[in-house]
């Protein structure tokens, strides 16, 4: 079987699970629809593994297998195709490997649910819609793709469909991706108006013919390539939770734990960096757009690292991570250094991943508590996880010394900081200097929240077991009075007795390791999160880079980002591990050293605590402008324009007038003769006037 036929089968691998579990998963029972589901992902990691080994180390030069038509209207040609660059086997790797790792710990997370078939066909669905938006060769497959991961996140999310929350979590998500992909579907409308196709391979060599190209609209003079790129980057701040459009990414934790670990880690959130990684062509050319692209990508890495500051459910902590995270990805790909935004696309899926699949592995020990208030001393309880958090926790602080190296996170995210100080420096992007003090600011808040997650969750005293004693000592006490309740009471009480939340009669539920199922998982990506790092750094960002990217980033003349940011003073390397540092030192005092600090803290509600616990008021403000504003809108529209002045100029008004007039012309029908007779001489009368005045005309 040689290397084209081997990929088509791994792309496709995940559909067939879908298929299989989908339409037949009731049939076939849970086992073999985990099974087939979760062979076929390693079988496509596999071979994702495959073509990224020979990409790498083997000299695998770029092409496309041509599979069928797709769309052919006119000039507008698309085929279904599978292109393999530097950039897709990177994604290949990510998306299978995580995903195939999401499949396995499902077994166990998943293990009580009674509609694993259809979980399980959402995982793969989901994970095919991203390998063909990672593998599109032109505008139009990758569009398909964008709108399959958006629905297949609907689905995920909403999974629990009986949970009011997570319907409208999923309904949330599906409307915001929406305001964005409209903004998508322009950009590339513009830019099959200017170039006359979609292809990547026929686009990519034209862009820089039409540099200097403008657009007037309102009487000024816009650049067009600054507006295509403008307009796509609008379907990747949708994608991706950038500022503005980030509203979705937290309530998206309703969803099952496995799903916030795909959704978040390594696939649909990461499609908006990858598209505009891929697109380097066209952003190249549009410095207008890619200073919005580092403004906005800074911005979302400050806002989200200030509200994880303060969030107390353990996956929401996390969830705001991940939009600081890509905010970081975005504002190296705004100041030019697209191979630095991919490295830690690639280093960050392993240890969020790690992050969110540990988080799993909490809530699950801990009887489905997710509140890190009640929670504490749980190291000694879930060994494994506590050992395997703390790994990624250092990972996504990016710990680590200069010159010397640490785990994932630091070889990008430094790389990403330098590269914003080198930017700058070179006078090559406007914005890389308050892209640079942003990063640097905002590694010093992902340590503060970080380990302050790691402390809440597993130092200190066990406050699960004094809340768990003290409700022990309640249901005791209220005992005597339960029994003397009507015999539906007492029942409602014995189910309430067997939910996972209770407590048996020698105290509170012990806290619990999960299943090898789910730790396994969670070892091989802790992997990832050590050496993933150190291993490629030298391919993605380092001495190897040509070799590695063989074209698949196109960087301009004047673009020396990535190459300077080698050379940058030794104060901007430090700067990073310093305000890390510094983070941690914050989290460990006061959550630590004066425990019951932050609790005190929470406690007296001040204005910026509120702001911030609050997420800066935008579900509030979007609800007030957006939601009752077109409310208020529409029911102006229906109330006034439609009822009082449509309706009641237009059908109502004739239908009133025709009711009038018809009730004036009914009073002459009296039924009398000399009332007839009378009209009748009216009527004679008037036609001699007119033919008297007519005549003497």
């Amino acid at each position: 079987m040689n290397l084209h036929t081997l990929i088509i089968l791994g792309i496709f691998a995940p559909l067939l699970g879908a298929t299989v579990a989908g339409l037949f998963g009731r049939r076939i029972g849970n086992i073999p629809s985990q099974a087939v589901t979760t062979g076929l992902l390693f079988f496509s990691c596999a071979v994702a593994w495959t073509v990224f080994g020979q990409w790498t180390w083997g000299h695998l030069e770029p092409f496309t297998i041509r599979l069928a038509p797709f769309i052919n209207v006119g000039d507008f040609q698309s085929a279904w195709s599978i292109r393999i660059d530097a950039l897709s086997a990177t994604m290949l790797i990510v998306v299978t490997s995580v995903s195939s790792l999401v499949h396995l710990y499902s077994w166990g997370y998943m293990a009580e649910d009674d509609s694993r078939p259809r979980f399980f066909a959402y995982l793969s669905l989901f994970t095919f819609m991203m390998l063909a938006l990672v593998t599109a060769a032109d505008f139009m497959q990758i569009f398909f793709g964008w709108e399959g991961v958006g629905l297949a996140s609907y689905l995920l999310i909403g999974f629990w469909y009986k949970k009011p929350t997570a319907s409208a979590a999923a309904i949330k998500a599906f409307v915001v991706n929406r305001v964005g992909d409209f903004g998508f579907v322009l950009g590339i409308m513009t830019v099959f108006w200017m170039y006359g196709t979609i292809e990547f391979a026929e686009l990519f060599p034209l862009v820089a013919s039409k540099a200097g190209t403008t657009w007037e609209f309102l009487g000024v003079q816009w650049s067009a390539l600054d507006l295509a790129g403008f307009l796509l980057f609008i379907g990747a701040m949708g994608k991706s939770a950038q500022f503005f459009l980030h509203t979705w990414l937290p309530d998206a934790m309703e969803g099952p734990t496995p799903v916030s670990a795909l959704i978040h880690a390594a696939t649909m959130v990461t499609a908006g960096v990858y598209m505009v990684c891929l697109l380097s062509p066209i952003y190249e050319y549009a410095p207008g757009a890619s200073q919005i692209i580092a403004i906005i990508g800074a911005i979302t890495a400050l806002f989200a690292a200030t509200v994880g500051l303060t969030q107390n459910d353990i996956k929401r902590v996390i969830a705001y991570s991940t939009c600081s995270q890509l905010g970081y990805m975005f504002f190296a790909a705004g100041v030019g250094a697209y191979q630095a935004a991919m490295f830690h696309l690639f280093t960050h899926a392993f240890f969020k991943a790690l992050l969110f699949l540990g988080a799993g592995s909490v809530i699950h020990g801990m009887h489905h508590e997710q509140d890190m208030r009640k929670m504490g001393g749980l190291w000694k309880l879930l060994p494994i996880t506590y050992a395997v958090m703390t790994i990624g926790t250092i990972a996504i602080t990016g710990l680590g010394i200069p010159g010397v190296g640490g785990f994932a996170g630091f070889y990008s995210k430094d790389s990403i900081i330098e590269s914003a100080y080198a930017s700058a420096a070179s006078g090559h992007s406007a914005v890389g200097l308050f892209a640079f003090f942003v990063g640097i600011i905002a590694a010093g808040l992902t340590a503060y929240y970080s380990w302050r997650l790691v402390f809440m969750t597993f130092h200190n005293r066990p406050v699960w077991k004094e809340e768990g004693d003290a409700h022990h000592a309640d249901d005791h006490a209220s005992h005597a009075q339960l029994e003397t309740h009507s015999e539906p009471a007492a029942e409602a009480h014995a189910h309430d007795a067997h939910d996972d939340h209770a407590h048996d009669d020698h105290g509170p539920l012990q806290p619990h390791e999960s299943p090898w199922v789910m730790l396994v998982p969670l070892i091989l990506l802790s992997v990832g999160a050590v050496a993933a790092g150190f291993v490629f750094a030298p391919h993605f960002i380092g001495h190897h880079e040509h070799e590695f990217w063989r074209g698949a980033i196109f960087t301009g003349e004047h673009n020396h980002v990535l190459h300077e940011s080698h050379e940058v003073p030794t104060w901007v390397k430090w700067s990073p591990l310093i305000l890390t540092l510094i983070g941690t030192a914050f989290a460990y005092w006061i959550y630590v050293a004066r425990e019951g600090m932050g609790r005190r803290m929470a406690e007296r509600d001040g204005a910026i605590y509120r702001f911030l616990y609050n997420k800066w008021y935008f579900d509030e403000l979007y609800d007030f402008v957006f939601v009752r504003g077109f409310r208020a809108l529409g029911d102006a529209f229906w109330k006034i324009f439609d009822v009082k002045i449509i309706d009641g100029f237009g059908p109502n008004g004739a239908a009133w007038a025709s009711l009038k007039s018809a009730g004036w012309l009914s009073k002459f029908q009296s039924g009398f003769l000399y009332y007839y007779a009378f009209v009748m001489l009216l009527g004679v009368a008037g036609l001699l006037t007119f033919a008297i005045l007519a005549w003497g005309a």
